[in-house]
């Protein structure tokens, strides 16, 4: 019973050992926010044409992104409806 116990504990502190190394590589990036940020390229807001920012990507402001989200919902955007095959592409 205690070699069972023994063999629990060992497992045990293994899979805490995993867990803890895992954690380590989560909360420590090999790349800086600084530079994730640099990879992507300048973009321009589609409502008012300026520089997009980070928190509201891919518009400048929550504003423009209200804006967008309005003409969605109004119907101003229309998607065009799905090709149909005609009868000669058959």
């Amino acid at each position: 019973m205690e070699q069972n116990n023994k063999q629990t504990e060992q497992k045990l502190s293994k899979g805490r050992e995993q867990i803890k190394k895992a954690h380590q590589t989560q909360t420590k990036p090999n790349v800086k926010q600084t530079e994730i940020s640099s990879i992507r390229p300048p973009h321009l807001c589609p409502i008012c044409g300026q520089m997009a920012q980070q928190n509201a990507y891919p518009f400048c402001s929550t504003r423009c992104r209200a804006i967008d989200l309005n003409r969605w919902l109004s119907g101003s955007y229309i998607l065009p409806p799905p090709l149909q095959k005609t009868d000669e592409e058959e």
